[in-house]
């Protein structure tokens, strides 16, 4: 299998109309058909989740079902869901999953309730279906089977503080090279004294997400003529640079660092550069102290040019689920074109064509600038974004902790960059052959 950056037309699509009728069933469509039936939910307590759960109130009020929500930080859910997947178990109606890390694994064990005969069979007359970028929605399509309902696309990007960067006369970096130097400079400054120069993903599962950026836009490439390419001249450089970051410049304890650590590192201003997922922008606003000091960009160009990493989370039936239609009333609802412009005003991307057309988004971006960098930034990752994040097989997740472990390593000290990449391309092409 040969690994390559041909995502980036297919998410150029992401915010385009698909075509497509209405099903006649839409005509008489009854949002009450499963009152009285309760859906269980296992939720990633992310934004995406907490901002959905807000209107739990609505849902339920509209359809007569119980929502019961089972919600955990990301690991802790994944393990939750991964124990209850394995038991082909009944306890999860529906759940988040993200395609791009999970999906050929989930798919090829059969976990996931096909989707289609729903969105053809049972759709109400304003949801429309095609309205969801087509990219994301083929993105979770794996042998046919529709496996998730798009709930956002998002990607690592580069928050920076514009007040410490003025403050030590540094300009905004415009290459992967310019934020070291950044960071050098700010480590130095006495304006930013006792501030953390720069912040990423250091988690050993998680990491890969912001890593890939790294990789790609430094030219290289996961797999090569069907073989591990971490050693290759480009991917030791990637590791080197995004490892000696974390290194020299990052948080203590940064290898245990994901979303949440970032967060607030950055939020309560104890961060110089954070680059993180574009879909933690609400929270890193919350409480108004960075939105007049950030600027957001995507991870500037390297030597292989820029290919930001740009994916999204869906919702998933559960193939053990008993009552997979009132599960399905569930995503619809929360999937709605009025559930998503709800979800736009409090900073999830859409992933719907058209909540760019919609005024009250609109304005919501017009009253902060912050707002409007971080939508042009979100833009620049549905035109050039690659999805792949880890290695494109079957065993995706487990391809991510190796990543993580040579990253980890080189930065602890552990092992050099040559061997941190000769035992991961030894473990990863060993996975590869059990494909």
């Amino acid at each position: 299998m040969k690994s390559k950056l041909s995502h980036t037309s297919a998410l150029t699509a992401a915010i385009v109309i698909g075509a497509g009728a209405i099903p006649a069933s839409a005509q008489d469509f009854d949002w009450k058909a499963h009152e009285g039936d309760t859906v269980t939910f296992l939720a990633n307590n992310n934004p995406i989740a907490n901002a959905i759960l807000k209107y739990t109130d609505d849902f339920e009020a509209k359809t007569g079902i119980t929502l019961k929500v089972d919600s955990y930080q990301e690991q802790q859910m994944r393990q939750r869901l991964l124990t209850v997947l394995n038991a082909r178990s009944d306890e999860v109606d529906v759940f988040m999953t993200l395609p791009s890390r999970e999906g050929r694994q989930f798919a090829a064990a059969g976990w996931y309730a096909d989707l289609t005969p729903f969105t053809q069979d049972s759709v109400a007359l304003k949801y429309q279906y095609d309205d969801l970028g087509k990219a994301l929605v083929d993105a979770a399509t794996f042998d046919g089977t529709l496996t998730g309902i798009p709930l956002n696309i998002e990607g690592p990007v580069l928050y920076y503080r514009t007040d410490l960067f003025q403050s030590c006369d540094i300009q905004p970096p415009s290459s992967i090279a310019d934020i070291e130097a950044a960071a050098e400079a700010l480590k130095g400054c006495e304006a930013a004294s006792g501030i953390t120069p720069f912040a990423s993903r250091g988690l050993k599962p998680a990491l890969p997400y912001t890593f890939s950026n790294f990789l790609h836009n430094m030219g290289g490439e996961y797999m090569a003529d069907g073989k591990s390419n971490l050693c290759s001249a480009e991917g030791k450089a990637a590791l080197e640079s995004y490892a000696s970051l974390l290194r020299d410049y990052g948080p203590p304890g940064v290898v245990n660092y994901s979303f949440y650590q970032l967060t607030s590192l950055y939020r309560e201003g104890r961060s110089a550069m954070s680059f993180q997922s574009s879909n933690e922008f609400p929270s890193v606003m919350e409480g108004g102290a960075r939105l007049k000091d950030t600027a957001i960009i995507p991870l500037p160009a390297g030597d292989g040019g820029s290919h930001p990493t740009a994916i999204g989370w869906a919702l998933a039936v559960s193939q053990f689920s008993e009552n997979p239609d009132a599960a399905w009333y569930f995503i619809q609802w929360a999937t709605s074109p009025q559930m998503q412009a709800k979800l736009a005003l409090e900073g999830i991307a859409p992933p719907r064509a058209s909540a760019s057309d919609d005024e009250a988004y609109k304005a919501w971006l017009a009253e902060e600038p912050l707002r409007q960098e971080w939508q042009k930034a979100l833009d620049d990752l549905a035109k050039n974004g690659t999805s792949e994040v880890g290695y494109p097989i079957v065993q995706n997740p487990e391809s991510r902790e190796y990543i993580g472990q040579a990253v980890d390593d080189i930065l602890l000290g552990t092992a050099t960059v040559e061997e941190a990449c000769a035992t991961a391309d030894e473990q990863l092409n060993a996975l590869i052959e059990r494909e």
